[in-house]
């Protein structure tokens, strides 16, 4: 479904080595890595790798390291990391929703409830008994894959709770509206990958899933189900059952809202006979407008009588604001630990969530007008002694970014002396064992002992019906076979594969997995 897309003394000690200290490339390693980034599919590709030596303070082997490269997604390892270094890896949000008037003894609130979004990206049925945030190797935001999944549970599991606490509250009737204050940072920027809408309020990662399976027949319409049932977004199914195998062509237009502010959204295509149903996304256009909306419903289904906002309201947030004070809280969502976030983040390479990141440090920690979450983050990189012109960034997931491989070196290198370090790794996706790395080498010894991020971008290529992979990439960390602790960078641009499923993966990401797997047989 195409909708359903200045510095400290020491810097200089951390990020410039000495020219004594610079690679010597062990020729061993360098004999396996060549053997790998020479073969024949790479003739027109530019690699740039570097593998650091932690215990001993230096690179044993680099390649275009001081090169800029396109990185994808590794470049969520700066996200994540600002966020859990400004937020802490204990920090919980705190989403609360906020009555504006009384309660009068029969249950009547004379006023409005409001949801003031915190910025959790997490409201959502990802949170387990434990306190941690579950997730899925292949995250439903990338919908259309044979491998996507959904979490287990109800979607909307935290919006029914908080509605249950606002009921045990006595709140039988609301005769004001139902209203979402996502004001804390700008709404209704979509990230780059999965078109998904950037929001402070994130409500089931701001999508609906929709399952399509076969018809009854050939040239029946597909069945279609839509999780969470809502009365925001209503599908009308016009895909067919198809004969042929093959991939499913299924698409949808890009909807019309009408004056009641329900978007209604036309599904069509094929879908071949034989195959199993399969998991899609739809991104909601306006996740506040959703919210709202799956929150009132979940008030009624609880007994209180409530309705959302009507669509295209004038709310004065500011005078709402006057009522955020404790004795009007109705209801609470106290969210896993940041550390949790981070891991989702990093182990599905979850787009929407890092989009937010920067947005979020900007809104909580910008200290003047005009500033950006990436002054907060670039303050704190140079804080922490590395030199930011080997990077170049513009979202948070990796849309719009550069970065030498040194740069990241030294990036992962500082994040391995802080003392939230372990959390961080264990964020990181597991060479073969699980997120977006379970695919790649999991026969190789390396296998379950290299923790890295991988990166992914590419353009079309109509002229010669071609995929170029403009980025790949692998970032992250090993305690080899020898038991060094290494940093392992590999960025391979501009690399041609076919159209055909899964090929990216195939040639490139199996080739960065190699030779991060050499690396660890050090």
């Amino acid at each position: 479904m195409r909708r359903l897309a200045a510095f400290a003394l020491g810097t200089l000690a951390l990020v410039s080595l000495p020219s004594a200290l610079r690679a010597q490339n062990d020729p061993a390693l360098a004999s396996r890595i060549d053997r790998i980034i020479n073969r024949p599919e790479f003739k027109h590709a530019m690699w740039g790798i570097e593998v650091f030596d932690l215990d001993a303070g230096r690179p044993i082997y680099a390649l275009n390291e001081e090169k800029l490269f396109v990185p994808g997604s590794t470049t969520k390892l700066l996200s994540a990391g600002t966020a859990l270094a400004k937020l802490g890896a204990d920090h919980r949000f705190r989403t609360h929703v906020y009555r504006t008037g009384p309660v009068e003894s029969d249950g009547t609130l004379r006023g409005d409830l409001v949801l003031v979004a915190s910025g959790d990206p997490n409201l959502s049925q990802r949170r387990q008994p434990d306190g941690s945030l579950a997730f899925e190797n292949h995250d439903h935001s990338y919908g259309g894959a044979p491998d996507t999944k959904a979490v287990p549970g109800d979607p909307l599991i935290v919006l029914k709770t908080m509605a249950a606490q606002v009921a045990e509250k006595g709140v039988k009737r609301v005769t004001g509206r139902v209203i979402v204050d996502a004001s804390l940072f700008a709404e209704g920027t979509r990230e780059l990958g999965s078109g998904v809408v950037v929001s402070p309020i994130s409500v089931n990662d701001n999508v609906l899933d929709v399952t399509i399976a076969p018809g009854t027949a050939v040239g029946a319409p597909v069945r279609l189900t839509v999780s969470p049932p809502n009365s925001y977004v209503r599908f009308v199914n016009r895909a067919t059952t198809s004969a042929a195998a093959g991939e499913p062509t299924i698409d949808t237009d890009p909807g019309t809202t009408d004056s009641d502010g329900v978007v209604t959204v036309t599904v069509t295509g094929t879908y071949p006979a034989a195959m199993p149903e399969r998991l899609y996304a739809y991104p909601v256009p306006v996740p506040s407008r959703f919210a709202a909306v799956t929150f009132a419903e979940a008030l009624r289904s609880r007994g209180v009588a409530a309705n959302a906002a009507p669509a295209g309201a004038v709310i004065d947030l500011a005078e709402l604001a006057r009522h955020y004070v404790g004795g009007n809280v109705v209801a609470e969502h106290i969210s896993a630990p940041a550390s949790e976030m981070v891991k989702v983040i990093l182990k599905v390479s979850q787009n929407m969530h890092a989009s937010a990141m920067p947005m979020l440090m900007g809104a909580l920690f910008a200290k003047a007008p005009g500033e950006t979450g990436f002054d907060v983050e670039r303050e704190w990189l140079q804080r922490e002694g590395l030199d930011t012109r080997g990077a170049q960034q513009g979202d948070g997931a990796g849309g719009d970014a550069h970065f030498t491989p040194a740069f990241m070196v030294s990036y992962l290198r500082m994040m391995s002396k802080r003392h939230d370090f372990p959390k961080f790794r264990a964020a990181l996706p597991i060479l073969g064992r699980d997120g977006t790395l379970s695919n790649i080498q999991p026969q190789s010894p390396a296998a379950g002992r290299v923790f890295a991020k991988t990166g992914t971008y590419a353009v079309g290529d109509p002229l010669n019906r071609l995929l170029l992979v403009t980025g790949k990439g692998l970032a992250g960390y090993m305690t080899t076979a020898s038991g060094k602790n290494l940093i392992v960078v590999v960025y391979a641009n501009n690399v041609a594969v076919s159209l055909a499923p899964d090929e990216t993966t195939r040639v490139v990401g199996q080739a960065l997995g190699e030779v991060a797997a050499a690396a660890w047989d050090y």
